[in-house]
């Protein structure tokens, strides 16, 4: 029996990660994959949080597209697009990370407590994330999403039966994707790269 996590075409833990920093392509693939998850929770409110990520997915894609040989991972493009007036995938990828921060923590928290269910987690998560960088236009509207969650055991029941190993995938994908933001969190922080967003 599979489990969602076999069915995106990426996972984090199949993301490259060398020296020269984090694969952009395979990132926003694996990215793409988490925007779908978003899908299982079956509640349109969250279309507000897969559209940002979406919309920022396509900025970055777009610096990729043209400028290939400078975008082969996330630090080159952001490094590269530097110079210019308008950052505009280095403020894309800024967006993209907190976002996936957000659904990190809120995952990491539902899979530390069993009891906990998902609108506390999720809740909980915005608050410690992405509640300090949005207006007070905004916050209501993500208040209400987070409640809308569905109950904890519909949801791990979209990511696989109980008899697939859904636990292990989950902690390990979101582990993998726990790492690659940590790095790029750091990567922003020391290079000031957030500076102006």
């Amino acid at each position: 029996m599979s489990t969602y996590f076999e069915t995106v075409n990426k996972s984090f833990t199949q993301v490259p990660v060398t020296d020269a920093g984090v694969d952009t392509l395979e990132f926003l693939e694996a990215t793409e994959g988490l925007i779908a998850m978003f899908d299982l929770l079956g509640n349109p409110s969250f279309s507000l949080v897969q559209n940002d990520m979406k919309g920022n997915v396509k900025k970055i894609r777009d610096r990729h597209a043209a400028a290939p040989a400078q975008s082969q991972t996330l630090e080159q493009l952001v490094e590269n697009e530097k110079g210019e007036k308008k950052r505009t995938a280095t403020e894309g990828l800024l967006w993209l990370l907190r976002g996936l921060r957000f659904t990190q923590v809120a995952l990491a928290r539902s899979q530390a407590d069993k009891n906990e269910e998902l609108a506390d987690s999720f809740s909980k998560a915005y608050e410690g994330t992405l509640k300090k960088y949005h207006s007070f236009v905004v916050k209501p509207v993500f208040a209400l999403a987070m409640k809308a969650c569905p109950y904890r055991k519909d949801f791990y029941a979209k990511l696989g039966p109980p008899t697939a190993p859904v636990d292990e995938e989950l902690n390990k994908w979101n582990s993998a994707l726990g790492d690659i933001l940590t790095r790029l969190e750091t990567f922003y922080e020391k290079g000031n790269h957030a500076k102006g967003f």
